[in-house]
């Protein structure tokens, strides 16, 4: 079935263009026009007004952990699951995930490589979700952070064999631990893991498959390690300093700053374990700082939650966007982060991220302009997916802000 969207904003995310009262058509073969009037000569056309109303490109989010459930220690929860309880679990954030917006996702690490599975089902129309580009097991050190569902490798040579064992079993990147973490006990978040080395021995085989990298990150020393190295993104960075920003601009690295995560464990005092806390609170300050060290240097930044950490439920992106607008970015330049941008830090620009002839028909329909109120984001009134509605919150026109 072929749409027309009428009557309707349009924010393209293809520079700062935006259309007022234009028509998008689509359908499940993707966008086949857009502008203030496009031509067709179908009969039929499901037509939809959308006077009131903002459309742009389905939201990306960068950062997620599928099947990790959310609870005050979701590694502990991790630790008695098997894989089917774990795939149950990403069927349903699958849901909420396109419910709230969120199209498309880029997976960093599940047990049991059940992302890689998960996005084989929505490939082939078995389960409804969002795409998912998947890193299945992430690859830390012996002990490393997140080892509960991670490959332990310790030198090249191990690296080596356990990111070509990643890319056979289908991996879309390749996910490393270049630091240690908040939510792995006894770990210090800001102390080196894997060697610069290490870091590039697996950046190397990735790039042989044409696969990209995303390193968790904390401290200064494991950030800029991964760098150096040739990750494709840097995840966190709570600890970035001006050389680390100097890096990432030469290098072209994109950093996905997780702003949300640790606000939402502050927010459980008492439900959260002490050590997680004590953790974040050493840090946190440091992590405003950081991220917008790197806006205002122009670092290129994709939006991503961390979703799947304690109380981080599927379909928070537009809070994750509130945060960079408060912290300096402009709605546009947010928007943009989880769109366009999101999708050139995983080399799918061609295909997704903005409303263009020609790509896949992920788009978002909100009341209001979130370019004036970033939160209008939260609350789609359409979602559609390759070009199918699979989501419609009727709204009271009453209340559409124009």
């Amino acid at each position: 079935m072929t749409v027309k969207l009428t009557n309707i904003r349009i924010i393209t995310c293809y520079g700062e263009e935006v259309i007022e009262k234009g028509q998008v058509l689509f359908n499940e073969k993707g966008i086949l026009d857009v502008g203030q009037r496009v031509n067709t000569d179908e009969h039929e056309i499901q037509e939809i007004d959308g006077s009131g109303l903002t459309v742009l490109p389905g939201l990306i989010d960068s950062h997620v952990h599928l099947g990790m459930d959310t609870s005050p220690d979701p590694f502990a929860s991790m630790k008695n699951e098997g894989p089917e309880d774990i795939a149950f679990k990403a069927v349903q954030q699958g849901y909420r995930f396109l419910q709230s917006g969120i199209t498309s996702v880029r997976n960093l690490g599940t047990r049991y490589n059940v992302d890689i599975s998960y996005r084989n089902a929505v490939s082939a129309g078995t389960v409804v979700g969002p795409r998912v580009f998947a890193a299945g097991s992430p690859i830390v050190m012996t002990g490393g952070h997140g080892h509960v569902m991670a490959i332990e490798a310790d030198g090249c040579d191990e690296v080596r064999k356990a990111a070509r064992s990643q890319i056979k079993a289908g991996a879309d990147l390749l996910k490393v631990m270049a630091t240690g973490g908040v939510l792995t006990e006894g770990n210090d978040p800001g102390a080196t893991q894997f060697s610069e080395e290490e870091l590039r021995c697996i950046c190397q085989e990735a790039n042989k498959a044409s696969k990209t990298t995303a390193a968790h990150t904390i401290g200064t020393d494991g950030i800029k390690n991964a760098i150096r190295a040739g990750v494709t993104t840097i995840e966190h960075a709570y600890l970035l300093d001006e050389e680390a920003v100097e890096l990432m601009l030469k290098k072209g690295t994109f950093l996905v700053p997780t702003l949300l995560a640790p606000r939402l464990i502050l927010d459980k005092p008492g439900t959260v374990p002490e050590y997680m806390i004590d953790k974040v609170r050493k840090i946190i300050a440091d992590h405003k700082i950081s991220f917008q060290m790197a806006h205002q240097a122009g670092v290129p930044i994709a939006a991503g939650t961390d979703a799947g950490t304690p109380f981080n439920t599927p379909g928070l992106l537009s809070d994750e966007l509130a945060l960079m607008v408060e912290y300096g970015m402009t709605n546009h330049e947010a928007i943009y982060s989880a769109t366009l941008g999101a999708a050139k830090a995983i080399q799918k620009e061609t295909e997704i991220g903005s409303i263009e002839n020609g790509k896949a028909a992920d788009l978002i329909v909100v009341s209001g302009n979130p370019l004036e109120n970033i939160q209008y984001l939260a609350s789609p009134v359409y979602v559609m997916a390759k070009g199918t509605i699979v989501h419609h919150a009727p709204v009271n026109k009453r209340e559409l802000i124009v």
